[in-house]
């Protein structure tokens, strides 16, 4: 298994989502940046979740859209002229004891470019240094980039992303078929609609998947639903409140 001491908290994409205040500095931190990131890590996390995409000049970028600030496609403008922060310089700048699970954005000209510049591509030489240093997990939405990486990385454990409301009786065994180590549902697709009697209790949802070889990760749980995800035995959730998270576990 990947995660230790569960449920592991994860500090999406860095501190949280947006641009957020860290109680006690007066500070605010952008999401994707090595000072969100820094600011998980005091607030006691030991993993952080991080969005990279590639851009017109072959590089790996923080970011969770594929364009810039600007608007500008990131496919179409260099990592310099963009000035968003470089995977392999996030890395560096990390202590060695902070994992990192790299969410992993494939973009449209990855259906044509030539194979040795498609992201997936870019992404193995990085990670297979990074992996001497550091506890990794990749995941994406892409189950073509996870295999790819699944074959060429295979001491790095991938785990698959489902989008809204992605039925979990297809994403655990989707996972599980691919030969990946880690599933990752959003919370809407474990939470059944009012009538709603196709989904299975969460906690025989993770049962299943713990039975199949898988983490069971749950991303963008709210405060108020981590205790009850904890009790029901997932290993990972990926936040947004990292501190009404923390309490909620009573850590």
């Amino acid at each position: 298994m990947i995660f230790t001491d569960t449920p592991v908290v994860i500090g999406h994409r860095g501190y949280g989502s947006g641009d957020l205040p860290v109680p006690g500095t007066g500070r605010t931190v952008a999401e994707n940046t090595l000072d969100s990131i820094l600011a998980a890590v005091a607030a006691g996390l030991s993993w952080v979740e991080i969005d990279v995409t590639r851009t017109a000049d072959d590089r790996l970028v923080l970011r969770h859209d594929p364009t810039g600030p600007d608007g500008v496609h990131l496919i179409e403008t260099d990592a310099a002229a963009g000035g968003l922060p470089l995977l392999e310089e996030i890395f560096d700048a990390l202590p060695p004891e902070v994992a990192v699970d790299v969410d992993v954005k494939t973009i449209l000209e990855d259906a044509v470019d030539p194979p040795d510049r498609r992201t997936a591509a870019l992404l193995t030489p990085i990670l297979r240094r990074e992996a001497r240093r550091r506890e990794l997990l990749v995941t994406s939405f892409d189950p073509s980039l996870l295999v790819h990486l699944r074959d060429e990385l295979p001491g790095v454990p991938a785990g698959l992303l489902t989008w809204l409301r992605f039925p979990l009786w297809h994403g655990v065994p989707a996972a599980a078929g691919l030969g990946l180590q880690a599933i990752g549902l959003h919370t809407a697709s474990v939470r059944s609609e009012p009538g709603d009697s196709r989904l299975r209790a969460i906690d025989h949802n993770v049962d299943v998947a713990h039975k199949a070889g898988l983490d069971f990760m749950v991303w963008c749980p709210k405060a108020d639903d981590a205790a009850a995800y904890a009790d029901a035995g997932v290993d990972a959730m990926v936040v947004n409140e990292i501190p009404g998270v923390l309490a909620a576990l009573g850590r």
